[in-house]
């Protein structure tokens, strides 16, 4: 029966309809089962109402949205407009795909670009490196070679700075004694020097005088020194051609007399060529003085000759022929200083 009533609610009878249908029943209801069966199509008839509301809303916000048919052109021209800015997206979303892929490609090959740089940098700096190892090498072979010719240089010029002819021949004094090289020249009473010491002596001051003659580019007159040692000798060599032994002996016998006159004859003639030595000195320099002024047989208040002197005023002869000597080897050795300075 309900079925019956809800068919019929819902072909649009309304609220009169509902209660003449019931009117109709062939079978009358109980009055609490009649306000039960409204009270449940009450409730049907409003839900059935509120969905056609809806219905009809939706439809009229349809029909509102809808263009009519007088804009149908200009809506097919915005779709055309539409679909052509579409396009332009398209094809500016293809161009820029292509440039990304280029750019891409351009990445990729200045990475490729930036590796190698990388490589090369790094080989430049382990040649750099090795540059800079091998230049501290020879910067420091430089400096150890700077100082060693630093070093040289300071060995030439103390070199330059020595006589070596000082070294050479050493000449100085022992009391009443003249000596070179530790050798006295001369002999006493007192001190009886062995004539060995004595022939040394000469032959050491024979070639030094001999030798200032050479570094002073002088040549004697008269004379030419021989030095042999302790058998040196002085030559004459004008006309009156001789040999003067500057060598002695203690023995007395006719022939020795004979050779200590000659050995006189060879002490005079020593003293004539430190005259003649000292004398071309003089002259390229007033300035300088022979320390003992030479005569003949005298140097100084002292005469030379063994065989007409005592032997203490034959060693003081022999002394200050030492000391001119020496005197000539200084002003020799100063002589040719000026020549290398110059």
């Amino acid at each position: 029966m309900l079925t019956r009533l809800t068919s019929q609610k819902t072909g649009g009878q309304d609220d009169g309809g509902v209660e003449q249908a019931i009117g109709q029943l062939e079978h009358p209801l109980c009055h609490q089962c009649t306000d039960l069966t409204l009270d449940i199509m009450s409730r049907q008839l409003a839900e059935l109402t509120s969905e056609r509301d809806r219905y009809a809303e939706f439809l009229a916000r349809l029909d509102k949205d809808m263009p009519d048919a007088a804009g149908a052109p200009d809506l097919e021209k915005e779709i055309e407009d539409l679909k052509s800015e579409e396009q332009a997206y398209l094809d500016s979303i293809h161009e820029m795909e292509s440039q990304l892929a280029t750019t891409r490609e351009e990445y990729r090959t200045l990475e490729r670009e930036a590796r190698e740089l990388e490589s090369l940098e790094r080989s430049r700096w382990e040649e750099y490196n090795e540059y800079e190892t091998k230049l501290r090498e020879l910067n420091a072979e430089r400096d150890s070679m700077e100082l060693a010719l630093q070093q040289a240089s300071d060995w030439m010029e103390r070199l330059q700075k020595t006589n070596v002819y000082n070294d050479a021949f050493h000449i100085s004094q022992d009391g009443p004694f003249g000596t070179i090289n530790g050798f006295r020249l001369g002999r006493l009473p007192s001190q009886p020097v062995e004539w060995a010491e004595i022939n040394a002596a000469w032959g050491l001051t024979v070639l030094l005088l001999h030798t200032i003659c050479n570094k002073l580019n002088f040549r004697l007159k008269t004379y030419r020194l021989v030095p042999l040692g302790s058998f040196s000798r002085i030559d004459r060599i004008d006309e009156e051609k001789a040999q003067y032994e500057l060598y002695g002996s203690g023995e007395f016998h006719l022939g020795r007399l004979l050779h200590n006159r000659r050995f006189d004859h060879g002490m005079v003639a020593f003293l004539d060529c430190l005259r003649q030595l000292g004398e071309y000195v003089e002259r390229q320099d007033e300035t300088l003085k022979l320390p003992y002024r030479i005569e003949n047989d005298r140097i100084g208040d002292a005469c030379i000759r063994l065989r007409f002197s005592h032997e203490d005023t034959w060693t003081r002869a022999l002394k200050y022929a030492l000391t001119n000597t020496k005197w000539l080897l200084a002003i020799s050795c100063s002589s040719v200083q000026r020549q290398r300075t110059n």
